[in-house]
Parts: C-alpha cells; sequence; structure tokens
C-alpha cells in the first residue's frame, strides 16, 4: 500500500498538495492544476467488496438493477466534488488557462498538453446562467469529459478518468446497503442532495449539501455523472467479471450516467439507480461548425474524477483516450 511518503515524492513534480487523514494507507489530498491556482480535492477510496445493485424489495427500484452480485473493487481517489466550471473551462478555454498560468511549466510536459485535441469554445453560456465559478461544469459529451481527464493527465502526469459504474456505486454507497448513502428515508435527502425537491429548478454550488460517510459530495443529486461505461441494461445478468467490471463502450450510445440531478425525483437519486445518454441530448450544438462536444439540452449531466491507486502503463492510458465512437 502506497504511502504519504511515497506519494509526495511521486507527485512532488506535478502537484501541490494538501495531506488530510489516512485512510487504510492511502491519503486525501488536495491538488493544484500545475501553473495555475485551480485546485481540486481527492478523497482516497479503499480497496473492497460490495453489492452493486439493488434488492427486488427497493422502493423504485428499476429491472436494470439487478440481480444485485457482489463485486471487487481496487483502490482509488475520486473527487471529492464534482468538477466545477472553474477546472473544466481551463481545459475549453486555452487563452483562459495561459491567463490562470502563475508559473512557466517544465518545457517537456509542453508537447504533452498542447496535444490534447480541445473543443471549438461555445458562443453561448453553457451554464445558462446558472451560475459558473464554483458550480458544477455541466452540458459535455462523456467524450468531452474524457478528453478533460486526457488533459489533466498531461497537465499533472498522473493518470486521471472517469469511474466505471462499478467505482461510483461503490464509493457512493460508502459502506451501505441501503437506497441511498445515508439511508433508505427519502425524507432525509435534502439534506445531502439537490433535486427535485429542493433545486428551485437549477444546480447548486458543490460541497453545500453533507457528504456521504466517505466524505464525497453530491452523489446524490445536483448534477448526473458521467460514467466509463457503455449502458447495458442487463449488464448485471450478463457479466462474468466480478473483479473491477467495466462495460467497455463500443458505440456512440447509450452511456451510464449516475446519481441523479437538480430536476430528478428522488427515486432517481438512490444509490443503484442507472441512467442512460440519448441522442437528444445533442439537439442543438453551441459551436461552429457542429462537432460531438456538447449537450446543450442536458444542462443536468457533468462528471467528477478518479484516480486508480496503481498508474497504469502509457499504452493503458492512451487505451482510455480513443476517438469518438462511431454515432449509430
Amino acid at each position: 500500500m502506497i504511502t504519504a511518503v511515497t506519494l509526495i515524492r511521486l507527485t512532488s513534480s506535478a502537484l501541490f498538495c494538501v495531506w488530510h487523514p489516512s485512510f487504510q494507507g492511502m491519503d486525501s489530498y488536495v491538488a493544484t492544476i500545475p501553473g495555475t491556482t485551480v485546485t481540486f480535492d481527492m478523497v482516497a477510496i479503499p480497496k473492497g467488496t460490495f453489492q452493486m445493485g439493488s434488492p427486488a424489495s427497493e422502493n423504485g427500484r428499476n429491472t436494470d438493477e439487478g440481480p444485485a452480485r457482489t463485486v471487487a473493487v481496487d483502490a482509488f481517489w475520486m473527487g471529492k466534488f464534482e468538477v466545477t466550471w472553474d477546472e473544466y473551462e481551463l481545459f475549453v478555454y486555452a487563452e483562459l488557462e495561459k491567463q490562470a498560468t502563475v508559473k512557466k511549466m517544465p518545457d517537456a510536459r509542453h508537447p504533452l498538453v498542447d496535444g490534447v485535441t480541445r473543443p471549438t469554445p461555445p458562443f453561448m453560456d453553457m451554464s445558462f446562467g446558472m451560475g459558473k465559478s464554483g458550480f458544477p461544469a455541466v452540458n459535455m459529451t462523456q467524450y468531452a469529459a474524457l478528453a478533460y481527464c486526457k488533459w489533466l493527465t498531461a497537465k499533472t502526469g498522473k493518470f486521471h478518468r472517469l469511474p466505471t459504474e462499478a467505482e461510483w456505486e461503490y464509493a457512493c454507497r460508502a459502506g451501505t446497503q441501503t437506497a441511498y448513502g445515508f439511508g433508505s428515508d427519502a425524507k432525509q435527502l435534502g439534506a445531502y442532495a439537490w433535486y427535485l425537491g429542493n433545486s428551485g429548478g437549477k444546480y447548486h454550488k458543490v460541497g453545500t449539501r453533507k457528504p456521504n460517510a466517505w466524505g464525497l459530495h453530491d452523489m446524490h443529486g445536483n448534477v448526473a455523472e458521467w460514467t466509463l461505461d457503455q449502458y447495458v441494461p442487463d449488464f448485471y445478468r450478463t457479466r462474468t467479471d466480478t473483479k473491477n467490471p467495466w462495460a467497455k463502450a463500443t458505440r456512440l450510445y447509450p452511456h451510464a450516467v449516475r446519481g441523479g440531478h437538480w430536476e430528478a425525483p428522488a427515486p432517481a437519486l438512490r444509490s443503484a439507480a442507472r441512467g442512460q445518454s440519448r441522442p437528444e441530448w445533442k439537439q442543438r450544438d453551441p459551436q461552429i461548425p457542429k462537432s460531438d462536444w456538447w449537450l446543450t439540452d442536458a444542462s443536468f449531466v457533468g462528471f467528477r474524477i478518479v484516480r486508480p491507486l496503481k498508474q497504469p502503463t502509457a499504452e493503458q492510458i492512451e487505451a482510455y483516450f480513443t476517438s469518438p465512437l462511431p454515432d449509430y
């Protein structure tokens, strides 16, 4: 298991870290995006096993949540909050990144970062007036979220990606097997989540509701979150791997989203609830020329990042950041 001393040695060239208490030998930390003053919090998630999916008796359960199976997950770090506009717009707007730069990056890193494809900046406010600084970034495709992860990986030298559905649900449950990470009483949801019952028709600043037992905020509600998986309705019934399961994408639609969002009812925010992307989310495109980047009719979708404890090889990392899948 990695130690705090080792982690400092690994990251000192790329990240400035503020250390939190250890969690089974790992440490949560606050990292600064190199060359800027923008920070992001990463929470240590220990390896373990859990029942993925929901029991048939759970109120609001859908058929794609079962049968529940025991799944093993390796250790990783996960974003304490959903990725905010403060972080995401450094990637979207190259000029904004330059303005935010407080010191010159090592020359060796420029080719890596400059080689990451970025979207054409949109000509409209992608927050639709709901808020920017401290608010979750929304309206990006899964590919755009992956491209952000590729950019952040190049900036920091440490591999970041989207969570798998298994990792997401494991972290959301935080050791529970109840409908929500805090229990099964939906009347308590307002203390932990922004959803249809209390959002006022918009998303809110990250971290303004109570965290779960592992210190993660907004796992329920605020914005739904992209995962790495293809959405497969009968995946729980047909999968054969019980360790780090991942439904690797083979087509553009649908991808799995988790957590519910600010305009969703309580049952859609359950730990086991699964959502899926739809072509209708890209009916309008605020870019010229048109692209596969933005979801202008999906201001309820964002993402959070994970970092595996074990750094993959360069070849494995590249495999996560493939080109967009054919649109069919």
